[in-house]
């Protein structure tokens, strides 16, 4: 046994020694692979007899665990370092006077809500907020969303504790309340865009648990299908900058608007590409319809008087398309040269008499 306490100081101080994560893989292949030292050890316990094997073998299977905990530790320590070495050469004074040579960039989400607002301020849109804690009532039943619908469940919607009062409270998962605190709280007719954060329970390349919408409302006496087919054409050849991009409005369902259509743009993919246009086939781009009844008579307004249209997109949807960025994930993750690449200069303002972006 005292042979092997020397082997296992022997071992862990080589553990100890290793300078990289190379160096390290290289001992354990050398202790604990086929042919490495505690290995051989262990192919001569065949020429012990019974009682010495049993008490031999336990002592190097002791020893194995020993060393291939102290591996583990000692691997833990180095990503560490690296990791502290790495933020240490990316770390940014954020306090320290910009340098003249530096200038900062506007996200591409700003952006994109500065561009998508500069063209329904034309067609003489407002912009309209609200909260981003809703109540339920707001959040689903005002847009004629019943209690047994999927966007209810749990796995889809951030729920909060109740409010004092017993209402039960939710991270908004659509911009669609703002439109219902609208139409509650002014009389038609109305005309507003609603961009803003919205929370959804989920993640991956093309979606991420808090993310962007805008969403828009029209509410008068007169507004029909038509007026809302020109004003969505209008805004995807103007915001994708295609005077002839093909527009269609496929039927659809949505239970705070009928009818219903989504909203598909001419588009060609092509060897992992996409490139929109006149060239054929067909790309999803958002949902719209006209206000359903039960949606104005439960925010106040006589629907036998008034009628309206409602459409929604998601932000990072179309910056992803219009500026060719391949990740969702990537807009959150705060990496500068990530935003140097896709950011835009903040003189940049967008606006339709000089252009959208420059």
């Amino acid at each position: 046994m005292d042979s092997l306490d020397g082997l296992k100081a022997e071992l862990l101080a080589a553990v100890t020694a290793a300078a990289d994560g190379a160096a390290l893989e290289e001992f354990r292949v050398a202790a604990l692979g086929k042919k490495g030292r505690i290995t051989g050890l262990m192919k001569q316990l065949g020429s012990l007899d019974p009682e010495a094997r049993k008490e031999r073998g336990a002592a190097l299977n002791q020893l194995k665990d020993d060393i291939a905990a102290a591996l583990d530790a000692r691997q833990t320590a180095l990503r560490a370092a690296a990791l502290a070495a790495r933020l240490e050469a990316e770390r940014i004074d954020v306090s320290l006077p910009i340098r003249p040579e530096v200038t900062g960039r506007i996200h591409p989400i700003s952006q994109t809500i500065d561009e998508l607002t500069a063209i329904f301020a034309d067609m003489g849109f407002s912009v309209a907020q609200g909260p981003d804690i809703e109540d339920d009532f707001n959040n689903f039943t005002a847009l004629n969303i019943p209690p047994e619908h999927p966007a209810r469940q749990m796995h889809d919607t951030f729920y909060l504790p109740d409010a004092a009062d017993g209402t039960k409270r939710v991270l908004r998962t659509h911009t669609s309340p703002v439109q219902v605190r609208t139409m509650r709280s002014v009389k038609p007719p109305i005309r507003i865009i609603a961009p803003g954060r919205t929370f959804r329970s989920d993640y991956d390349m093309t979606h991420t648990p808090m993310f962007h919408q805008v969403e828009g409302l029209v509410i008068d006496e007169a507004t029909h299908m038509g007026h809302l087919k020109g004003c969505l054409i209008e805004f995807c050849r103007a915001f994708f900058d295609v005077d002839d991009l093909p527009v269609r409005f496929r039927p659809s369902f949505f239970p705070f608007t009928e009818p219903s259509a989504e909203v598909d743009i001419g588009c060609a993919r092509e060897r992992g590409t996409l490139k929109l246009g006149n060239y054929g086939d067909w790309l999803e781009i958002l949902g719209c319809g006209m206000v359903h009844p039960k949606v104005l008579e439960m925010s106040g307004i006589d629907s036998t008087r008034y009628q309206g249209f409602a459409f929604g997109m998601g932000i990072e949807r179309i910056a992803m398309l219009k500026y060719g960025i391949p990740d969702l994930r990537t807009f959150f993750e705060a990496d500068l040269r990530w935003l140097k690449h896709y950011g835009f200069v903040p003189l940049d303002v967008p606006n339709l008499a000089q252009g959208l972006t420059r």
